[in-house]
């Protein structure tokens, strides 16, 4: 089978398997799943900050990033936001976030200059990614924030903008309790490796890709 082919096969097979129980069966299987995760649970004694990696072909890295800063700032946490590469562009997301940036709960820096085949100036790229990551990590070091997003830095990594090694040991310098995010398809294994939590999204259909539909307000940016 094809990466971009879904597999029904599990699902499918659960579903069927439901739909011919009892209700009095159906209710007993429910009761013993609930038991094995309020274990789990149970289990789950530690709290600790994570170090958070989204990477992938696939969209929805900085999406679901984003859905996290906003829980954070729910919680009342502080937390800032470096942007490595989509700085040329004025996001829609700076202008949701409005509030809590005003209030100074949020701090909001698109440090880049836009994508690399649009600067196509490798040592302005590489300074602008060193100062990112520089402004970064003041709030990495900063146990004030709770939450920092490092959008798009994988892509800097990949480029040779920033050595892995610099940013594992800043990772090493976060308060035990603080959480860091990283974006970017193509994160390096040293990283993923250092991780606590890895997503890939996996690119099944793309729009652009597919049917040369334009990037869309609400959608892309």
């Amino acid at each position: 089978m094809k990466d971009n082919q879904i597999n029904p096969t599990t699902s499918d097979a659960s579903v069927a398997e439901s739909s011919s129980l009892t209700s009095e069966q159906y209710r007993k299987k429910m009761q013993r799943r609930k038991e094995v995760q309020d274990q789990r649970i149970a289990d789950a004694s530690l709290e600790k900050g994570l170090v958070i990696v989204n990477t992938g072909n696939g969209k929805g890295k900085t999406t679901a990033s984003l859905g996290m800063v906003l829980r954070s700032l729910g919680h009342g946490y502080k937390v800032a936001i470096i942007q490595f590469i989509k700085g040329a562009w004025e996001p829609s997301e700076k202008k949701a976030f409005s509030a809590w940036k005003e209030s100074g709960q949020l701090m909001f820096h698109a440090m880049g200059e836009g994508f690399t085949w649009e600067t196509q100036d490798r040592d302005r790229d590489i300074e602008k990614a060193q100062a990112a990551w520089n402004k970064g990590l003041e709030y990495i070091n900063n146990p004030e924030y709770r939450l920092v997003l490092l959008d798009e830095i994988n892509i800097a990594i990949k480029l040779g903008y920033l050595r892995v090694e610099e940013v594992l040991d800043g990772l090493s310098q976060k308060p035990e309790r603080n959480h860091v995010i990283l974006t970017g398809r193509g994160a390096p294994q040293s990283l993923i490796e250092r991780a606590d939590l890895v997503t890939e999204m996996n690119l099944v259909k793309h729009p652009f890709r597919d049917q040369a539909v334009k990037a869309q307000p609400g959608i892309e940016y």
